[in-house]
């Protein structure tokens, strides 16, 4: 199983969660996409206004970069090596060892400059997981999560796509598993890690994550009435555009939360998870009709003036509706 040639690629929903969930099933512990992501605790909500995407706030809907990485090694006991250079050319030797020691080695990288990308695809995203699996001459085999087969990259293309510069840069960001636990306790660590998603979400200090980050996000919506109406438009799109197209998206990523509840009450013969299981689907397809709203508003056909009002109080029923769900999945246990 530790032979690069016999790895198998799949297609999952989001890259971080699904380079883990095919490198620990490459190594002996198979693991689904939503539980890789559940047991990590990655469900978040965070609006970082002092942190910018070309010249717009961030909006997350998942934890940082390699947060799920880090909470898997938390959560089972895996054990990661992290590595980064200070030279692309340090990078490329690095992976090429690693390569030719038989290990499928995950890298962090640029949307905007993988060559397989399709052009309209492509941004300056920069924290966009995938698995190096071989090399052969100057080709790189990569299973990437989000497409349907393995594709290539030259060398040098790789190596400019894991030394971009900007907000999350990459620095050539290589890792890989030291110890892969033979078995799980997952009556134990799928409590602890709910209660910690719940408790993130409900409870959390800050003005600008969990909850309270949706609140305050809403609040800067009914403020747009009194800005620039292109400016206005610009953030409203931002928002559909964070939401449904980086890093999977806030529906996407209630999704696979709910996929998580439903395996974990099936592991753990826990049937208010899958009640809760269902609640997220709701909640997730609330998601979806939040970023309609706001498309429609924003379209260059509407004539009506922009519903600010509107667009903030879906975003507040939504916050309320995870709030009770929150709630509920604290009581599960």
């Amino acid at each position: 199983m530790n032979n690069n040639t016999q790895f198998k690629h799949q297609h999952y929903a989001h890259c971080e969660s699904g380079v883990m969930s095919s490198m620990l099933s490459h190594y002996g512990l198979p693991l689904s996409e939503p539980m890789v992501f559940g047991l990590s605790s990655a469900l978040v909500f965070a609006y970082l206004p002092f942190v910018k995407l070309s010249g717009l706030p961030l909006i997350a809907y998942r934890s940082m970069p390699k947060s799920i990485i880090k909470g898997l090694q938390k959560s089972i006991g895996l054990k990661m090596k992290l590595e980064t250079f200070s030279k692309p050319e340090q990078g490329t030797k690095r992976l090429d060892k690693l390569l030719a020691q038989g290990k499928i080695v995950g890298a962090q990288t640029s949307v905007y400059w993988l060559p397989y990308f399709p052009q309209e695809m492509r941004f300056h995203f920069n924290a966009h997981n995938l698995i190096v699996v071989n090399k052969q001459d100057n080709t790189y085999q990569i299973s990437d999560p989000v497409f349907e087969q393995l594709v290539e990259a030259e060398e040098q293309a790789l190596q400019k796509a894991r030394f971009v510069k900007g907000v999350m840069a990459p620095k050539g960001s290589l890792y890989y598993p030291t110890f892969i636990p033979r078995a799980i306790d997952y009556p134990k660590v799928i409590e602890k890690s709910i209660k910690k998603t719940a408790k993130t979400m409900l409870k959390t200090p800050v003005p600008i994550a969990g909850l309270k980050g949706m609140y305050f996000l809403a609040k800067h919506i009914r403020r747009l009435a009194t800005k620039d109406e292109h400016y206005a438009k610009l953030f409203l799109g931002h928002i559909i555009r964070m939401q449904e197209e980086i890093g999977t998206g806030g529906a996407g990523f209630r999704y696979i939360y709910a996929s998580f509840l439903q395996e974990a009450s099936e592991l753990i013969h826990n049937q208010a998870l899958n009640s809760a299981s269902a609640v997220m689907m709701e909640i997730g397809d609330e998601w979806r009709e939040f970023a309609l709203l706001i498309a429609k508003a924003i379209r260059p056909k509407n004539k009506q003036p922009i519903d600010f009002e509107g667009i903030a109080t879906k975003l507040e029923s939504i916050a309320e509706q995870e709030k009770q769900l929150y709630q509920a999945l604290m009581r599960a246990f």
